[in-house]
């Protein structure tokens, strides 16, 4: 039992937790501050743990509370005994480690499947219904994504060719085969280096922004904002994205293809003294529309990992800024490592008999 007596609030040998609330509606009534308010429990013996939680609580009001030292003991232990202690994680044993690994996996396997699904059809349904999508975003994005990239992207293919070349040239002229390097360059450009460089590149640049846009957005609670004013964010925020990536990286490839045979071109002619017209005419011989379809579906198909990536780890972010960077390194690295698996898995499919 407990007594009100002014500003002192007494309480009797024996404190439980059906009384908590009968006193809590006493204290509202009496309306006064905080801090003039006093607790006297240095008579309670006989209580339970509900009381010491009710009496921490008290503590972060700035009540001024009277304890016998029994109960200091016993809420200073309660306290030590809810308290997460870091350096006491539960162990887990390697078996243990190994199934939490592969179930987190699969939570990320299917939680990218369904935003997978969601993106396709909401990027779909934006090209024939633009609602709920800003104007321009679409030549935005592809002036971000592919205009903006074509420096970097003709560089690096022009140094790939011109080194590729060289490198191979060295070989060849000691067997008397110079004219075979426009087939070594043409078919390695156009189905496997160009495809896949461009993409890396594009990742490292594009898909990172994608990323950190994204899950800048999340942790800002843009995206519920979104929701609130009736916008879904899959077809106003990543559905751009989407269809600008998906127009981009196919033409990038076929810009990257080119040039990186143009630096082909010029050791051909420096370095084997090859005539360019009999470059250019063998470079032709050799481009069939097979090689260049199997560049282009390359392309597309990553152009889509790369969003679809980018924008997992934006929409799964957690934490503050250091989440977001977090998400945008990790969604780099998955997005590389993707691409290079998806290129090893079509050029098995391309190039072998079943």
């Amino acid at each position: 039992m407990y007594k009100i007596n002014e500003n002192t609030i007494r309480i009797g040998n024996s404190f439980y937790i059906d009384e908590i609330q009968p006193l809590i509606t006493d204290l509202l009534k009496l309306d006064k501050d905080h801090s003039k308010v006093s607790f006297d429990l240095s008579g309670t013996v006989n209580y339970d743990n509900a009381v010491l939680a009710f009496i921490n609580s008290l503590t972060k009001e700035n009540y001024h509370i009277l304890l016998s030292d029994k109960m200091k003991d016993d809420i200073l232990k309660f306290n030590s005994s809810i308290m997460f202690n870091e350096s006491e994680k539960q162990l887990l044993s390697g078996f243990e480690k190994i199934v939490s690994v592969f179930y987190s996996f699969l939570e990320q396997i299917r939680s990218f499947i369904i935003l997978s699904a969601d993106v396709f059809y909401y990027s779909i349904r934006s090209v024939f219904n633009k609602n709920g999508r800003r104007k321009g975003s679409v030549y935005e994005q592809i002036l971000l994504i592919g205009n903006n990239a074509v420096p970097i992207v003709f560089l690096l293919a022009f140094l790939i060719g011109f080194i590729l070349s060289l490198q191979s040239a060295a070989q060849l002229r000691q067997f008397g085969a110079n004219i075979y390097l426009v087939d070594l360059i043409v078919i390695s450009m156009i189905t496997e280096m160009g495809p896949m460089i461009t993409a890396i590149i594009v990742a490292g640049r594009s898909g990172s922004a994608i990323a950190a846009e994204i899950s800048t957005m999340q942790i800002t609670e843009e995206l519920d904002a979104l929701k609130v004013i009736a916008l879904n964010p899959l077809k106003y925020v990543v559905s751009p994205k989407m269809i600008a990536m998906t127009v981009s990286l196919p033409v990038l490839t076929i810009m990257a293809n080119l040039v990186g045979i143009f630096g082909g071109f010029i050791i051909a002619v420096i370095y084997l003294n090859l005539s360019p017209i009999v470059f250019f005419n063998r470079a032709v011989s050799v481009m069939t529309i097979s090689f260049w379809w199997q560049s282009v579906l390359k392309s597309i198909l990553f152009s889509w990992l790369i969003v679809l990536i980018g924008s997992h780890f934006g929409f799964n972010v957690k934490g503050g800024a250091e989440g977001v960077g977090k998400a945008t390194t990790a969604s780099v690295v998955a997005a590389i490592f993707a691409v290079i698996i998806t290129d090893a898995l079509l050029s098995i499919v391309f190039y072998f008999d079943f």
